[in-house]
């Protein structure tokens, strides 16, 4: 029981941690650029940190070093996918975005097009990729917080959801973005120093050999030198095969497609911060995924019997926390029950800051782009704004309490894998358009983005993901017909080629002088903190 109270008051104190800092920043939030953007006033460093944050979510903590776990060498490939996909958000979108927008994705697509059709597109896109997202983040909570105290019911888990989704429905409604900038912030150091120690641990432990660390972790796991080679997962099958090349086009696309990530960009005061935060993001991102490896490989390697057991039935989501107490002096000791619990609360803090981005995203772009622009044609104040923004921030909460639920026996990493998708799928191609091609225009962005979108998620509602498969959404139903369990080598080409066939079959006019005032802007800053409306 000591070691009991003593997870749960470390699990406790982070939480209060970060409901603090949210109502700190509230008090420092006065007006729309404060709600929406944290008033352009974070540095590259900060931003850079903020963005880590962001991204090394439940699915890099948990889901990849579960993957690794499970599946060695192949579970190692999403990590590749996350960090390469930096520099196609570097070199594609930070700079130019951050130009040419004001508050949300849609802004820069709708500044040379008619407002309302591309807005709706733009939002509809954004709340989707978002909840796919958040579905990770809360399953990933439900797991963590039934192992911190020692219970596995359904029940439990579920209300873990249910009160996650009541934490970042606050962490918005209160802190706006610069309250979830700064618990972000705060989030990504612990998970960096969290991991340090445990990665420093587990490499102690097998005398810092690492030959030595995989040839146990190898033997550990009955796979032998397979484990440690390619095609354990995905090269089992031509159709296994072709599933990795779509996991990888969506993990290297879809970065630069993510709404919470692209209005980052927005809450630095230069185009050279932006470049430099997402220099900074690569840096620890970089570190991180490097520690992924020995987090997955030292959960092959040390554990074994019921926690290995315990690790494949959380689909590799328990692989971390579990390590981490084994590393401590194993379940019962009071350095296992420290680094359990303080493992656990960065986890789960982690997921609070994650969460409460992706939230605030799709509620601002509800608030932003349908309600202000297209039901109020740009005429909404910015009080009425913020205020559709907390309801908004509701409904998404509960939206994604309710999908979350019986999506528990997926495993993370993979879930946001299909979110990757569907940014990948739905939103990079009318960002590229926009910003390179001239001819682009108002059918181009909406064929676009709904082609895309419908494509993925349609596909993904027909692969063995949803039905006909043991781990599937829907159990005891067969509907599935596409073979893969990742869309995007389909539907990502499928969003390019709907753009270009909705541009080249539209009678209207392309904007000239929009788009070459967008590129002045988009390359020099001129004009990026003014309204985008017209």
């Amino acid at each position: 029981m000591d070691h009991q109270l003593l997870t749960t008051l470390l699990f406790l104190a982070v939480v209060a941690l970060t409901l603090g800092i949210t109502i700190w920043a509230s008090r420092q939030t006065s007006g729309a650029a404060d709600f929406y953007a944290g008033g352009r006033s974070f540095s590259g460093i900060q931003n850079g940190f903020a963005i880590g944050g962001d991204y090394m979510s439940a699915a890099s903590f948990l889901g990849i070093s579960g993957a690794i776990a499970l599946s060695g060498y192949d579970g190692f490939l999403y990590s590749i996918g996350f960090l390469v996909a930096w520099l196609v958000a570097l070199l594609l979108v930070a700079e130019m975005l951050r130009n040419s927008g004001r508050y949300t994705m849609a802004d820069q697509l709708a500044y040379r097009m008619k407002q309302r059709p591309v807005r709706m597109a733009a939002a509809t896109s954004t709340v989707v990729v978002s909840i796919f997202y958040l579905l990770a983040q809360m399953v990933g909570a439900g797991a963590l917080v039934a192992l911190l105290l020692g219970a596995d019911s359904q029940a439990l888990k579920n209300l873990t959801i249910i009160g996650v989704g009541a934490l970042m429905i606050f962490y918005v409604t209160i802190g706006g973005m610069k309250g979830t900038t700064w618990v972000q912030i705060v989030k990504a150091i612990l998970l960096m120093v969290g991991s340090a120690l445990i990665v420093v641990l587990v490499l102690a432990h097998f005398h810092f050999n690492l030959s030595e660390l995989l040839g146990t972790a190898a033997s550990n796991t009955g796979k032998g030198q397979a484990f440690l080679e390619p095609g354990l997962k995905y090269g089992v099958s031509t159709t296994s095969k072709i599933d990795f090349l779509s996991l990888g086009l969506a993990l290297v696309l879809g970065t630069a497609g993510l709404p919470h990530i692209l209005i980052r960009f927005y809450t630095v005061p230069t185009a050279r911060d932006a470049r430099k935060s997402v220099l900074w993001a690569i840096g620890l991102i970089g570190v991180f995924y490097l520690f992924t490896l020995v987090l997955g490989f030292g959960a092959a390697a040390m554990l074994k019997g019921d926690k290995a057991a315990d690790v494949a039935a959380s689909g590799g989501n328990l692989a971390s926390p579990l390590l981490a107490e084994e590393v401590g002096g194993g379940a019962g000791s009071t350095g296992g029950a420290i680094l359990l619990a303080f493992i656990a609360a960065v986890a789960f803090a982690t997921i609070l800051a994650v969460v409460a981005g992706l939230t605030l995203t799709s509620s601002t772009s509800v608030a932003h782009d349908i309600y202000n622009s297209v039901v109020k044609g740009g005429t909404a104040s910015e009080t009425d704004e913020i205020k559709v923004t907390r309801i908004a921030a509701a409904a998404i909460g509960v939206i994604s309490i309710a999908l979350a639920i019986p999506a528990q026996k997926l495993n993370i990493a993979f879930l946001v894998a299909l979110a990757f998708a569907v940014a990948a799928s739905a939103n990079l191609p009318a960002i590229v358009y926009n910003m390179f091609w001239r001819r682009f225009n108002t059918r181009g962005a909406t064929w676009g983005i709904y082609g895309g979108l419908l494509s993925s998620v349609g596909l993904v509602f027909f692969s063995p993901v949803v039905s006909g498969s043991e781990t599937a959404l829907v159990t005891g139903a067969d509907w599935a017909w596409f073979p893969l369990s990742n869309p995007g080598i389909i539907s990502i080409p499928l969003g390019f080629f709907f753009g270009w066939l909705g541009t080249v079959t539209s009678h209207e006019p392309a904007s000239v002088e929009r788009f070459t005032e967008l590129e002045v802007r988009a390359l020099t800053g001129a004009g990026a903190e003014q309204a985008v409306q017209h």
